[in-house]
């Protein structure tokens, strides 16, 4: 028994041992982070750049409309030259899939490098933090700012530093209303108090969120909102490619000036400058932790410093545990889930090709009438009612002519006039084809519709398809 409680106290020590080095902020302070250029920060400027597409993408014009504009009203995504009604949002569901399953194999391949490269929260965060040290300075002057008393200094320069994130955070919501309206109206309507609700609620809620998550909350939000932190930890192992500390190459940490035998040292100086420039205040040295977004901030300052000091680079470095042990970097491809999420991401994309590749500007649907199934006429002709709907995915109507193919004798009523198909619509048209009971070899027999036009443009266009004709026994 005695030894029993010998375990348990040895084991409660080890954790408390291990806590003593955990990395979290609680938001007890702001974390002010210490910029450093280097090739993992301008691939980070890079990536995140690519949000800025949120403050141009609406402003892009194709014809006289915006490239990508998601009319939700009318139901039609126009991008570019192509427009997608709901009857093609089976490829949006592909599109959905190959983003979830893109997430999981970064997750599996790189951990959170998501959070640290592309990630909404960690891009605004670094322009909102960017405008912050232009303004009052580096880390140790926006700390002393903080603790220092107001004045008419302190005052102005807050004014400002806050006046410009109000500025992006409307930019914000203001861009990601533009997507569902054209740009240009929007502004005009915003301005003169023109615009819906809708409109003035979400931009408002865009620019409160962004605010406050981007300028106050910061790394709190990595910590404690993000749901991605929580799972990431059980979609990574001993082979996904992390940020890592090389602890054998690195111990013992000792100062360069106060290292007598170099040759015992390791080559960490503890500098712990990868510590000033983590966005959420980590210690990589002490393991992978919650806290770490993957950015590789600190692969950069550690880079930095070895260059310095005339030693080799990637003391810290992307790299997998089983790496680090020396074993093979081949079986992060051995991974049966790695080889899987490819095969669904790969199935996805070429569904998405397959479906703008197919996808016409105008089609036909034919829908034959039960009820009844044919109607003999007294001339001894067997009839059969449809419903055509033509499906206009243009921006113009479009007149077409409906004509139809099948056994000897047929006879299409009801399409004396073209079909006027009204643009991004389905317009329906009752019509009735009339066969000699003679010319009936079956009773259930192919038939083929077609309808052709021509646009304002002198752009010919056509569509087909295929149904029965149900005649007698």
């Amino acid at each position: 028994m005695s030894e029993k409680k010998t375990l348990d106290k040895s084991v409660f020590d080890d954790l408390m041992s291990e806590a003593e080095h955990w990395e979290i902020n609680t938001g007890g302070e702001t974390i002010h982070a210490k910029r450093m250029p280097g090739r993992w920060r301008l691939l980070k400027w890079i990536t995140s750049a690519v949000w800025l597409s949120l403050f141009l993408g609406p402003y892009f014009r194709f014809g006289d409309r915006q490239a990508v504009l998601f009319d939700i009203p009318h139901r039609q995504f126009h991008i570019w030259n192509s427009t997608v009604l709901p009857q093609d949002f089976w490829m949006l569901s592909l599109v959905l899939l190959f983003f979830a399953i893109l997430m999981a194999v970064a997750t599996a391949m790189a951990g959170r490098i998501f959070c640290g490269f592309f990630c909404f929260q960690t891009a605004w965060t670094d322009v909102f933090t960017w405008l912050e040290e232009k303004l009052e300075g580096n880390p140790q002057r926006r700390r002393a700012m903080d603790k220092a008393p107001w004045t008419v200094k302190k005052f102005s320069i807050k004014v400002i530093k806050h006046t410009l994130w109000l500025i992006i955070s409307f930019l914000t919501g203001f861009s990601f209303v533009a997507w569902f309206t054209d740009a240009y109206q929007l502004w005009s309507d915003v301005f003169t108090l023109d615009a819906g609700t809708t409109a003035y609620v979400i931009i408002a809620t865009f620019m409160a969120g962004t605010y406050f998550l981007a300028g106050f909350l910061r790394e709190q939000n990595c910590f404690w909102l993000c749901p991605y932190a929580r799972i990431q930890s059980v979609m990574i192992d001993n082979t996904s490619l992390i940020p890592t500390y090389d602890f054998k190459r690195g111990e013992p940490r000792n100062r360069v000036q106060r290292t007598k035998d170099k040759d015992a040292a390791g080559d960490c100086v503890d500098c712990k400058l990868c510590i000033a420039v983590c966005p959420t205040g980590i210690d990589i040295r002490n393991g992978s932790q919650e806290g770490c977004i993957m950015c590789g901030l600190c692969l950069d300052a550690c880079d930095d410093i070895m260059d310095k000091l005339d030693r080799p680079r990637g003391l810290i470095r992307f790299e997998s545990l089983d790496g680090m042990e020396g074993k093979d970097h081949g079986e992060l491809l051995k991974r049966p889930r790695v080889w899987l999420y490819l095969a669904v991401l790969v199935s996805s994309v070429l569904g998405i090709v397959y479906g703008f590749s197919t996808m016409d500007a105008v089609e036909l649907k034919v829908i034959h009438s039960r009820l009844p199934m044919y109607v003999l006429q007294s001339d001894g002709s067997v009839q059969n009612k449809y419903t055509l709907k033509v499906l206009n995915k243009m921006n113009n109507d479009l007149e077409v002519k409906v004509s139809a193919t099948g056994p000897e004798g047929l006879v299409l009523v009801g399409v004396d006039k073209p079909v006027n198909a009204r643009h991004g619509n389905v317009t329906p048209r009752v019509v009735f084809v009339r066969i000699p009971r003679e010319n009936l070899t079956q009773d259930s027999m192919p038939i083929l519709f077609s309808i052709e036009g021509i646009d304002v443009n002198g752009e010919f266009y056509s569509a087909e398809r295929k149904s029965i004709f149900i005649g007698p026994n």
